[in-house]
C-alpha cells in the first residue's frame, strides 16, 4: 500500500468558500499517468495536480482535468506554488515546470502572480452573427475583435458589449462544440467592462457533451492579456470578477507591462489535506 499526500486550496479566493478549488497532490512518485488521470476524475475537480521534482525549476507540475492533461493552466499554477513554497521553503519567487515551459511565479503573502508564456493568435473564424447564436445573445451585444489567443492553452475570447450581456450569456452546446482550438476543445471566453470600472467574465467549455463554466480561469485571464496586446490596449491593469454565475466568486488581476509581459495574480486559501492509500 502507497499513501500519497494532497492539499485542497482555493485559487482567486477572497473568502473561504470562494476561488476555483484545486487539489495538489504533495509527491507524485510512483504514481503513474492513469493512475494521475484517475486520481484526477476521483476529486472531479476542474484541475487536479501533481508535484514532482524538477532539474530545471523549483518543481515540477503536471496538470490533469477528469478527462486529460493539460500543459498550462492558470488557477493550477498559483495554487500548486502556494503549495510548493511550503513544502520546500523556498521564498517567493518559484518557477515550475510545466509542458508548456518554465513558468516564474512570485508571491506576497498569500497573493500569487504568474509571468505568462509570449501569446500567439489567430482569426476567429465565426462572424459576429455567429458567435452571438452560439452564446444565445444578439449580435449587438457581441463587439468586434473575437481572437483564438494562446499563452499555453488556446482560446476563444470574446468581447461583449456590456457586462449585461455577460451575465446575460447562455451558450448553446450544439453550436459551441463547432467551435474548436488548436487542440480540439471547445470553449469561448467572454467578458466586458462593468460598471465599477472592473472586467466581467465568463468561461465555458464542453465536457462529456454538456456546457460548463469555470468559476477562475487564469489561463483565459493570461489570454485576455495577449487579446489586448493584438488590439493596442496595452500597458493595462484590471481586476476580473468571474464565478459568481456559479457561486464560486473569483477575483483575478491582470497587468500587461509596456514590454508585453503578462501578468495573472490571485489569492490561494488553503482549506485542508488528506491522504490518498493506493494497493501497490
Amino acid at each position: 500500500m502507497s499513501s500519497y499526500h494532497y492539499r485542497l486550496v482555493n485559487v482567486f479566493a477572497e473568502t473561504i468558500f470562494g476561488g476555483n478549488p484545486l487539489c495538489v497532490f504533495q509527491d507524485a512518485r510512483g504514481l503513474s499517468d492513469q493512475q494521475m488521470q484517475a486520481l484526477a476524475l476521483q476529486f472531479n475537480l476542474s484541475e487536479t495536480t501533481f508535484v514532482l521534482p524538477s532539474e530545471v525549476a523549483t518543481a515540477r507540475v503536471r496538470i490533469f482535468t477528469p478527462t486529460f492533461e493539460m500543459a498550462f493552466a492558470g488557477h493550477p499554477t498559483l495554487g500548486s506554488s502556494h503549495v510548493v513554497r511550503a513544502l520546500k521553503h523556498c521564498g517567493d519567487a518559484i518557477t515550475l515546470e510545466m509542458k508548456a515551459g518554465v513558468i516564474p511565479v512570485s508571491a506576497r503573502g498569500d497573493r500569487w502572480t504568474l509571468q505568462a508564456g509570449a501569446a500567439k493568435s489567430r482569426d476567429c473564424e465565426k462572424s459576429r452573427a455567429e458567435l452571438a447564436a452560439m452564446l444565445g445573445l444578439t449580435e449587438a451585444d457581441v463587439l468586434p475583435g473575437a481572437r483564438w489567443l494562446n499563452t499555453g492553452s488556446e482560446q476563444l475570447i470574446v468581447p461583449l458589449a456590456t457586462a449585461e450581456a455577460v451575465r446575460r450569456a447562455l451558450p448553446k452546446s450544439d453550436l459551441l462544440v463547432n467551435v474548436t482550438s488548436d487542440t480540439g476543445r471547445s470553449m469561448a471566453y467572454v467578458f466586458a467592462n462593468n460598471d465599477d470600472g472592473r472586467l466581467l467574465s465568463r468561461f465555458f467549455f464542453m465536457k462529456h457533451g454538456s456546457i460548463v463554466e469555470d468559476p477562475g480561469t487564469g489561463s483565459a485571464t493570461a489570454n485576455l492579456g495577449g487579446w489586448m496586446i493584438h488590439h493596442g490596449r496595452t500597458p493595462c491593469s484590471y481586476v476580473i470578477e468571474q464565478g459568481v454565475q456559479v457561486g464560486r466568486p473569483c477575483h483575478l488581476g491582470l497587468d500587461v507591462l509596456p514590454n508585453a509581459e503578462i501578468l495573472v495574480s490571485g489569492r490561494v486559501i488553503e482549506i485542508g489535506q488528506g491522504t490518498i492509500h493506493l494497493a501497490t
